[in-house]
């Protein structure tokens, strides 16, 4: 099982998947085992870090996004190169803008999927617009009744529990494909709880104008929890940031539209780096 070596000296793990790459690729969640990831709809070359706290890496005293900033860099040490192609989703991104406001000149490209922004922008959300959209599906109305009431945090069955019941706002639609998404990938509470602990710097959206590497977003158009407005400004921050559009999608665009999802990726890891 392939390990690194935090600054504190923490054994962390990470798996890798297809051969090529390496591209680090940050699960969300917050404190969700990547399994849910997969393999990203067929893309190769996929590092995928157990976070503190998560799967098969322990907790840990940094176990912020803040903080683990410097577990990213450490697994780039040993991955033996300069500079990181890393790709993240919802709250993994989080810990990508964190990596990418710390150490700029290592990141060689950032691929944002479906970002929460909120706490880097000003422009107001979209969500409720979103929600309201979708109002009058019974599965969704009976999973926003249980998100209004905010988590159970008594113990990791109860999170978990909730994280299901919540399930289908993430989805634009609840077929049969998106409830076995669903049922993969276990929370881990204290890990979450120890993911938001510390809160990052308060100019950290300037910060993000020192970051020259390309930037892609993608934002699907019915995203509930995020909202799609915040999604497309967050572009806006980076010197070099665009925007993919995933059309009739919610959360998880590599299993609600897969082929524009690889479609919109493929390009712009395709493109030559910038020199």
């Amino acid at each position: 099982m392939p390990n690194y070596v935090a600054a504190d000296g923490v054994s962390l793990h990470y798996d890798v998947l297809g051969e090529g790459g390496p591209v680090v690729t940050l699960a969300g969640g917050a404190a969700r085992h990547p399994s849910y990831l997969g393999d990203l709809a067929g893309l190769s070359g996929l590092v995928v870090p157990h976070l503190r706290g998560v799967g098969q890496s322990p907790s840990g005293g940094a176990g912020s996004y803040w903080a683990q900033a410097s577990d990213v860099d450490a697994l780039r040490s040993q991955l033996g190169v300069e500079r990181l192609v890393i790709v993240a989703h919802s709250a993994g991104t989080r810990l990508a803008i964190s990596y990418a406001a710390q150490f700029p000149s290592r990141v060689e490209r950032l691929v944002l999927i479906t970002p929460p922004a909120t706490y880097l922008i000003s422009d107001p959300s979209d969500a409720a617009k979103l929600i309201d959209a979708r109002r009058g599906d019974p599965a969704f109305d009976t999973a926003l009744q249980a998100f209004e009431a905010g988590p159970d945090v008594s113990d990791d069955d109860a999170f978990n529990a909730w994280n299901r019941a919540t399930a289908p706002i993430g989805y634009r639609k609840w077929d049969v494909a998106e409830q076995r998404h669903a049922a993969i990938g276990r929370w881990d509470l204290a890990a979450a709880q120890d993911y938001f602990s510390v809160q990052p710097p308060a100019d950290l959206p300037s910060r993000l104008g020192a970051v020259t590497a390309p930037t892609l977003v993608i934002a699907g158009d019915s995203d509930c929890l995020t909202g799609f407005a915040p999604v497309i400004a967050l572009a806006d921050l980076f010197p070099h940031g665009e925007v993919a559009v995933i059309e009739e999608c919610g959360h998880y665009p590599w299993i609600e539209q897969p082929a524009e999802f690889r479609r919109a990726v493929d390009e712009f890891l395709a493109r030559p780096p910038r020199t």
